[in-house]
């Protein structure tokens, strides 16, 4: 049941993705031209990149904690 369940979810989802049209997104586009986009490409690296490091950190540690036991 829960294959089915994961089978329709997966589809619907292509569904959608099919589903939309191509027109040019204006939004994208004007941040392509003022240059706007490489501050949010930047602003997501960045965020991801102090995740990363983050959760690395506290791999780290807790391996320390669990060897110590």
């Amino acid at each position: 049941m829960k294959r089915l369940f994961t089978l329709i979810v997966l589809m619907l989802t292509l569904t959608t993705v099919f589903a939309q049209e191509s027109e040019t997104v204006e939004m994208a586009d004007t941040m392509r031209a003022n240059g706007g986009i490489y501050v949010v490409v930047a602003t997501l690296t960045i965020i991801f990149l102090g995740l990363a490091v983050y959760l690395f950190a506290l791999d780290k540690r807790l391996k320390k904690i669990e060897n110590e036991k």
